[in-house]
C-alpha cells in the first residue's frame, strides 16, 4: 500500500479528518521545534490553539442538531487522534472542550444547548470541574455545596486540578445541592465565569506537571458565587447519572489521544530503524529488531480495532457502552505506554536525548502519554467498572447473547450510523463484541481458522473464571483486576475478527492481503493469554516488513506514518 493509497482511503471514511490533516502538516504552530520550545518554557501553545479554532474544529464538538459537526463519535476519536499524532499537549488543550460540554448535550436542554452552542462554536473554552484536592476519582466525595437561593445556587468550594480551568470562560462542575450522601445529593452546574461577581471565583495557580507542561492544568476556587437557576445541567440530584453517562463517550475520546501518541511513536521509531546504521547493516534488517517492530506494530493495530469498535458501538451498542467505554480507557493507554516503552528500547539514548533526534519529540510524547491513563478515571477504576457488571458478562456468554447484526454495522467501516441511543449506567446484555466471537470464527477462511479457534477457546477460559468469580463490593483482590485485564485483551482479539471479516472484502491495501494485519494482531493476543499461536514469530515479522515498505501501520489506514513531520 502506498502512501497515496493510505491518504485516499482516510479520505473516503474521514474526509473532515483527513482534510484537517492536510491544513496542519505544513503549520509551523504544530513543528516539532515550536513544540520542543514551548515544552520547555511551560508555556501554552495558543498560535496552534488559535489555527484549530479558525479551522473550525470546535464545531466537531457540538451536535448536528445544534449547528456542529459531531454525529459519528468515531470521526471526532479520529480527529482528537491527529492532534494527538502531532502534539499530545494541543489536543488535551483543545478537545477538552467536548469533554466540558457533552453533559448539556446529553441533559438536552433547548436554551442551555443553544447557549452553549454558540460559545463553543465561537471557540470559547470549557472545562470540566470534577476533581477536587484530596478526592481524585472518588466522585461521591465532592464537597464543592451548591446552596440553592431564591435566584438559583450559591456555590463554594474548589475544583483542582482541571484541564483549562483558567483558560475557560465556562466551566461544567459537580456539586453537592443536597444534604446527605447519596448519589441524588448531587447536580450538574454550567459556570460561565463572565457572568460571576467580582471576588466570587478565583483561578488557582497553573500546576508543574511531568508531561504535557504547556496545558492549562490549573483549578477554580469559589466563594459564594451565585448563578441563575438557567446553570443547572439536567434536574436537581441528576450530576452523578449525567456524568457517569457523559463518561462513556469521553472515555472513548480519549482513546484517540492514545492513538495519536502510538502514531506518533511509531512515525519517530520506523524513520530512525530506517536510517540507522550498525554493524553494516541497517537497523530494520537486524532479526530481533524486526521482530521487536512487528509486536509494536502488533499493538497499534489492537488498540485501533478496540478503539474504532468502541467508538462506533456508541451508535449500534449504545446499552452496552458503560461497559465496552470501560474496556477499551483500560487497555488503549496501557497498551500504548507498552508500544511507547518498547519503542524507547529500540531508539536507545535518543529516547531521552532532547538535541539529538527530532527535536527531543519522543521524550515529550513518553512524558505526555503518561497523563492519558489517569483521565476520566484511571486504569484501576475503569477495571473496578467491569468488575461490576461481572454477572451480566457471565449471563450473556452462557445465554450466547449477542446482538449480532449490530456488531456487524458497527465494524463496517464507511457505512451510516444511527444516533447514539440511549446510554445505561449498566450493561444488561453483557458485550456482544465478545459474546459475537463464536459465530464470527465459524465465518473465518480455513486458513484463519485455527488462529480463531485458539483465540475462541482462551476466551472460554477468560470467561469459566468470570463465571466463577464472587460478587464482592470491597476488599477485591489484585487477581480480579488481573481477570479484567485479561478479558481486555479477549475484547481487543474479538474486535480484531470482526473488523476483518466485515471489511475484508472491500479492501485491497497490503495490510489486507492474505490477512496479514489480522494474524500479527492475533499472535499478539494470543501471547498474552498463554495461548499457543502457530506462526506467530512469522506474522510479526510480516508486519514489520509491511511497516518498514508501506509506512503505515492501520486498519483503515488514517495515519500516513512514512508522510508525517517528526
Amino acid at each position: 500500500m502506498t502512501a497515496a493509497s493510505a491518504t485516499a482511503t482516510a479520505t473516503e471514511l474521514y474526509p473532515a479528518v483527513n482534510l484537517l490533516a492536510a491544513r496542519l502538516r505544513d503549520d509551523v504552530s504544530f513543528s516539532p521545534a515550536t513544540c520542543a520550545d514551548l515544552d520547555r518554557s511551560e508555556a501554552f501553545p495558543a498560535a496552534a490553539v488559535a489555527l484549530l479554532d479558525r479551522l473550525g474544529v470546535p464545531a466537531h464538538y457540538v451536535p448536528q442538531r445544534l449547528g456542529g459537526a459531531w454525529r459519528d463519535h468515531d470521526e471526532l476519536v479520529h480527529l482528537v487522534r491527529q492532534l494527538a499524532g502531532r502534539d499530545l499537549t494541543v489536543a488535551v488543550a483543545h478537545a477538552k472542550t467536548f469533554l466540558g460540554a457533552v453533559s448539556v448535550w446529553l441533559a438536552n436542554d433547548a436554551g442551555q444547548c443553544g447557549r452553549l452552542a454558540t460559545d463553543v462554536l465561537a471557540g470559547v473554552p470549557v472545562a470540566w470541574g470534577l476533581t477536587e484536592p484530596g478526592c481524585g476519582s472518588d466522585l461521591w466525595a465532592t464537597g464543592m455545596a451548591a446552596e440553592p437561593v431564591p435566584d438559583g445556587y450559591r456555590l463554594t468550594g474548589v475544583k483542582q486540578p482541571v484541564n483549562n480551568a483558567t483558560r475557560g470562560a465556562l466551566m461544567c462542575v459537580l456539586a453537592r445541592t443536597g444534604t446527605g450522601r447519596g448519589p441524588r445529593d448531587l447536580s450538574l452546574l454550567l459556570l460561565d465565569k463572565r457572568r460571576l461577581a467580582p471576588g466570587s471565583y478565583a483561578c488557582l495557580p497553573k500546576a508543574l506537571t511531568h508531561g504535557i507542561r504547556g496545558a492549562d492544568i490549573s483549578g477554580l476556587a469559589l466563594t459564594a458565587a451565585t448563578v441563575g437557576h438557567d446553570a443547572l445541567v439536567g434536574a436537581p440530584g441528576d450530576g452523578l447519572e449525567i456524568v457517569l453517562r457523559a463518561l462513556q463517550l469521553t472515555r472513548v475520546a480519549c482513546a484517540g489521544l492514545s492513538l495519536g501518541a502510538a502514531d506518533h511513536a511509531l512515525r519517530l521509531v520506523l524513520e530512525y530503524a530506517r536510517d540507522r546504521v550498525l554493524y553494516e547493516r541497517r537497523l530494520l534488517d537486524l532479526p530481533h529488531v524486526r521482530r521487536t517492530l512487528g509486536g509494536l506494530c502488533a499493538r497499534a493495530l489492537l488498540v485501533e480495532c478496540t478503539t474504532l469498535l468502541a467508538a462506533r458501538s456508541a451508535h449500534t451498542l449504545s446499552g452496552e457502552l458503560s461497559l465496552v467505554s470501560a474496556v477499551a480507557k483500560a487497555f488503549v493507554p496501557t497498551v500504548v505506554d507498552e508500544l511507547v516503552a518498547g519503542a524507547a528500547e529500540l531508539l536507545g539514548a535518543r529516547a531521552f536525548l532532547t538535541d539529538v533526534y527530532a527535536h527531543g519529540a519522543f521524550a515529550k510524547l513518553e512524558r505526555d502519554h503518561r497523563v492519558v491513563a489517569i483521565f476520566d478515571g484511571n486504569t484501576a477504576v475503569n477495571r473496578q467498572a467491569v468488575l461490576n457488571q461481572l454477572p451480566a458478562l457471565a449471563r450473556g456468554w452462557s445465554g450466547r447473547n449477542a446482538d449480532h447484526d449490530a456488531v456487524r454495522r458497527a465494524a463496517m467501516l464507511g457505512t451510516p450510523l444511527p444516533p447514539i441511543g440511549a446510554l445505561s449506567q449498566r450493561s444488561r446484555a453483557g458485550c456482544s463484541v465478545v459474546q459475537a466471537l463464536p459465530t464470527a470464527v465459524t465465518e473465518l477462511p480455513a486458513a484463519l481458522r485455527p488462529l480463531g479457534a485458539a483465540l475462541l477457546t482462551a476466551t472460554e477460559r477468560v470467561q469459566a473464571e468470570i463465571d466463577a468469580h464472587p460478587t464482592l463490593a470491597r476488599d477485591v483482590p489484585a487477581e480480579s483486576f488481573e481477570l479484567v485485564e485479561r478479558y481486555e485483551w479477549c475484547f481487543a482479539g474479538a474486535a480484531a475478527v470482526h473488523l476483518w471479516l466485515a471489511n475484508h472484502e472491500r479492501r485491497r491495501e497490503a495490510w489486507w492481503h492474505e490477512a496479514a494485519w489480522l494474524r500479527g494482531a492475533l499472535a499478539l493476543v494470543l501471547e498474552r493469554l498463554d495461548a499457543p499461536a502457530p506462526g506467530a514469530g512469522q506474522a510479526l515479522d510480516e508486519l514489520a516488513r509491511l511497516l518498514a515498505a508501506t509506512g503505515a501501520a492501520s486498519v483503515l489506514p488514517v495515519m500516513d506514518l512514512g508522510g508525517e513531520p517528526s
